[in-house]
């Protein structure tokens, strides 16, 4: 069995992409990164100022333009920005080039996981679950698009979702 070289993570804010990819990078010993944490190393700027700065179109850019090359490493577990599915460039780069899984987690978890963190500039609104609502709608039917894997990870534990990862994709490879 020829092993996975490159796992893309998906899903929404707050569904675990780098808690999860960081741990599972470090099982299967492959490298982790972060999209949105590139994004800031490279600028030197946080999410919330490029957003202020460049707009969610100026973000998305320089999203896109990091997928297209990290998407490309080897021995790579990538965790994706919750709107990087929105370009369909995105799409295409992360379903040709490598095993994609999108973290699904319900609203609720959601807003309990991110409810204190100010580095989303989407969630800062007098009502998160209506936003989160508004996103998942448009969102969701894009994951699915994407993934060739769906985990839940709502009520589960890292490692457990660890394990439901590596059994999927081992199926993947039979």
């Amino acid at each position: 069995m020829q092993p996975v070289q490159r796992i893309f993570l998906i899903g929404p804010m707050g569904a675990g992409k780098t808690t999860i990819g960081r741990q599972l990078a470090k099982t299967l010993e492959m490298d982790f990164i972060d999209s949105d944490h590139e994004i800031e190393t490279r600028t030197g700027a946080n999410i919330p100022l490029i957003f202020d700065l460049e707009g969610e179109e100026g973000f998305r850019q320089r999203e896109t333009a990091i997928i297209d090359e990290l998407s490309q490493r080897d021995r790579l577990v990538l965790a994706t920005g919750g709107g990087a599915v929105l370009k369909p460039e995105n799409r295409q780069y992360l379903r040709e080039r490598g095993k994609v899984i999108y973290l699904q987690t319900d609203i609720d978890q959601l807003l309990n996981r991110t409810r204190h963190d100010r580095n989303r500039p989407l969630l800062q609104t007098e009502n998160p679950r209506k936003k989160f609502e508004e996103l998942m709608a448009i969102r969701e039917p894009l994951y699915r698009e994407t993934a060739h894997i769906v985990i839940n990870t709502s009520q589960q534990s890292i490692n457990h979702t660890i394990n439901k990862i590596i059994s999927a994709l081992e199926k993947l490879q039979d």
